[in-house]
Order: structure tokens, then sequence, then C-alpha cells
């Protein structure tokens, strides 16, 4: 839902943004972690919400179902779980995650003036250690996002928690998103959910053979409060949830101002299709309109 936004910061938050030297380090890594962005109680907060959507609480629903929706429903069982749109369907959880400062530094590591949300889901990775859903294969965001015209778009992951490698933690390897990509074909536009795991662990070797690069893995080990960003072209993933907690968090992905539609083919010559092409408004030409404040409302804008 669309508001009226103050865009501005205090002095405690300005202090939370990214230095310069570490926005040039996201530009070398292809990942930041930030300092503490949100209170103990905002987070509490979050973990309530969550649970009231689980429950079945919304403030509105989608109008249309994409063809692609990820959403878990306790008919589903105890898997991971993915609900997309959440920032859309449920006004106490958006309003969190629209706190300025995060669109703030996601503006500073994005070198954008503009900072728009694209996507949110909301995510739970049951405490069962055998539980194969809770492993998230190697994979990087812009091979889903094809129909964008952007290449600095970025996600913040977004911990209801402390959050280490016990609980499955998200996963970059570093640098990866400097990585010249060979062996892209139809099949990378399709969610890694829909690919062979295999094929993906190979598709990451590959890559890092032909630019002759470490595959260095480095775990997101954030503190309650705090949150990782990586770049859309960052490979990563997340292993077993060991722990006796469930892993609780939000993959909030962001778009710069400048991020528009564009058309994209398979080679078979079918358009390639994201989930909001079936909801958004659309543009005078008639293309889906990305920044539609409905979807994707603007979470911060310099002045």
């Amino acid at each position: 839902m669309s508001v009226t936004r103050d865009f501005a910061l205090s002095e405690d938050e300005l202090a939370l943004l990214p230095t310069d030297e570490e926005v040039e380090a996201y530009a070398r890594n292809g990942w930041y972690l930030t300092r503490k962005l949100f209170t103990d109680d905002e987070v509490d907060a979050l973990v309530a919400a969550s649970e009231r959507f689980y429950a079945g609480e919304r403030s509105r629903t989608l109008p249309a179902r994409p063809p692609r929706l990820a959403y878990w429903q306790p008919e589903h069982g105890p898997v991971q779980r993915h609900n997309d749109y959440v920032h859309y369907e449920h006004d106490d959880i958006a309003r969190i995650l629209r706190k300025p400062i995060v669109g703030a530094v996601a503006a500073r590591l994005a070198q954008a003036d503009e900072i728009r949300v694209f996507q949110s889901t909301l995510i739970y990775k049951p405490p069962i250690a055998g539980e194969p859903s809770n492993v998230v294969p190697w994979h990087f965001d812009r091979h889903y996002w094809q129909t964008c015209t952007s290449d600095d778009m970025l996600t913040a992951f977004i911990p209801f928690h402390d959050c280490g490698v016990d609980m499955g933690t998200i996963t970059m390897v570093e640098g990866s998103h400097r990585w010249r990509e060979i062996g892209a074909d139809d099949t990378t536009t399709r969610h890694f959910a829909d690919r062979d795991r295999s094929d993906l662990e190979r598709m990451l070797e590959d890559n890092a053979a032909h630019n002759q690069a470490e595959v260095r893995k480095v775990p997101m080990l954030i503190p309650k409060g705090h949150m990782s960003f990586h770049h859309c072209r960052t490979y990563h993933g997340s292993g077993a949830n060991v722990s006796a907690h469930p892993r609780r968090a939000i993959s909030f992905h962001l778009q710069p101002g400048g991020n528009e539609y564009r058309q994209f083919h398979l080679s078979t010559g079918d358009a390639v299709t994201y989930n909001h092409d079936v909801l958004v408004r659309r543009t005078e030409d008639g293309r889906p309109d990305y920044a539609d404040p409905e979807f994707c409302p603007v979470l911060w804008r310099n002045a």
C-alpha cells in the first residue's frame, strides 16, 4: 500500500550508514554486513507479525495469483516456508521493513538516488536438520530478474534473531558478482527450486574456473537487528538448520530508481515473465510498471 514518506535520517541513523571504505568493499566483495538498523522491539514485532501472518492475518491479498508465486500454506507441512509479497499483504511487517535507514543504506551501496521495493519474501527454515528444502543451492538473483534493466539491484537478508552457521545462515561467494558469466541458457531464468542442485553447483565451479577465481564461501554471522546486503549477481546459498530453533527472516529485494521493465526472450522466442507482470499497473507504452507504488513503493529518495 502506498503511503507518503519523509525521507530523512536522525543524527544517530546517519552514523549507521556505510562509510566510503565500506561502499568500496561492497563493490569489491559483493556483500555488506550492516550495523544495528532495527531495535530489538522492532525485530520482536516482526516475529509476532509473522506468526499472525502464518495464522492467516492479512491487510489485503493479491488481486491475482502470479504464475511462479512462492506461497507456503499450513497444508504444505514442515518444509522451508517462502511467502512472497509480504510487504504488500501485511501492513505491520511493511511498516518496519520500510524504515528509512534500510533504504538509505541500500542507496549508499548501490550508489543510487532512489531505492524502491522490488519484492519481499518471508522465510521460515524449520529446525529439522535433514529437511531437504532447508538447503538453498548456489544461485544469483539477477538470473530471475531478466525483465529488469538494472544490473545494480540488491537484496537485504533480514533475520529475526542472531543468525549463524548452525541455523543455516545465508552464505556469499565473495567477489562472484564481478565474474564474467559462462553457461547461461534458458534454464537460468528458472527459480533454484525448479532446477537440479548439482547443475547449480557445477555452474558455480565452471564460472569460477573461467574467471580463474577461488570459490570463497563467506557465511554471514548476523546479530539480531543487523542485516546483510548482497549484489544481484553475487552467488549465494544456505545450509541446513541444525539448531534447536527455526530460522526466521525476510529476503528484501530492492531496485534502484532507474530500473524499468524490458522484454527478454528465451531461445524459443517465448517472453520471460516476472510475477509483477500480472499485478502492477502499465506504463503509457503498455509495459509493466516496476515503479507501481502499490507493489514497488519508494523506500528511499535522496534530497
